[in-house]
């Protein structure tokens, strides 16, 4: 999803700040562009404790400052700090939020931006923040990553695993009652191009329909886990024929920090995220 130039360049001020427990997430995490149909109304950044917000946001608030930018805190408290950044006329807002450290993948590495949530874990996220919250904004969110990076019903199957509260179906059933918007609904948004809602709702209901046969013929001790396929190289939807998957793929389960699929031929994880490699660490 592209950010704003004014988010862009806050990002970059703030990377030199980013490590792997304190990572650029959300929508501004998303790197559709020039597919995205909207920007990121915000730039949130997650963390693995409580301790860690607040250790990150006076680092942030410090390279903000001294890059000129004004800094107006909204809500302080534990865990979570809301601040409105502005300078010269442009405006944006940054959330500093602790989130748990269970993920598919650990968080890679970009120049521009430092560390983020890997593409993968901010996908089955705003799956979850579907179901929980009837956003046009996450819809459109949902249906890019349906297009582009894996099928809902993948998405769905796989979310489970980090809120085990659902089942893939129950999952299903919450967003089947999402997708009721008008145009006026989109139009609050900054979007690059006017949204079709007719066609819109076409694709999102193919995309519930698709996800329900899906779900369908998976074997259900893989309930929670990603497919990664090793020819690919990516994280794929199954193809099954006769109860059997018609290529050879991994099951890949999230674990605390998150983990790279563990394949018997010893390859490691390439996906389509184009990642810089992280800067050689000097010093102590």
């Amino acid at each position: 999803m592209p950010l704003t130039p004014f988010q862009l360049a806050i990002a970059q001020h703030l990377a030199v700040n980013r490590s792997p427990d304190s990572h650029l997430a959300g929508g501004g995490a998303l790197h559709f562009s020039p597919n995205s149909k909207r920007y990121s109304n915000d730039l949130d950044y997650f963390h693995d404790s409580v301790e860690r917000v607040a250790q990150a946001y006076a680092a942030d608030h410090g390279q903000l400052v001294v890059n000129g930018y004004d800094v107006k805190v909204e809500m302080h408290q534990p865990g979570f700090v809301r601040a409105i950044i502005s300078k010269a006329g442009h405006i944006t807002k940054i959330e500093w939020a602790h989130d748990s450290a269970w993920r598919f993948m650990p968080p890679i590495y970009n120049a521009t931006t430092g560390y983020q949530l890997h593409p993968i874990d901010v996908a089955t996220n705003k799956v979850l923040a579907l179901a929980g919250r009837n956003e046009a904004r996450d819809l459109l969110d949902v249906l890019d990553i349906h297009g582009e990076m894996l099928p809902l019903g993948a998405l769905c199957w796989a979310a489970v695993g980090k809120d085990p509260g659902f089942t893939p179906l129950s999952l299903l059933e919450l967003l089947k009652r999402r997708g009721k918007f008008r145009a006026s609904d989109f139009a609050k948004l900054q979007t690059v191009e006017s949204v079709d809602v007719v066609a819109l709702k076409g694709v999102w209901l193919e995309a519930l329909e698709d996800a329900e046969s899906f779900m369908e013929h998976m074997p259900p001790d893989d309930v929670g886990c990603l497919y990664y396929s090793p020819r690919s190289k990516l994280f794929v939807e199954p193809t099954l024929r006769d109860g059997v998957f018609v290529d050879e793929l991994v099951c890949h389960f999230g674990a605390p920090g998150g983990v790279l699929p563990q394949l018997y031929n010893g390859d490691v994880l390439a996906t389509t995220w184009k990642a810089e490699p992280a800067p050689k660490m000097t010093g102590q």
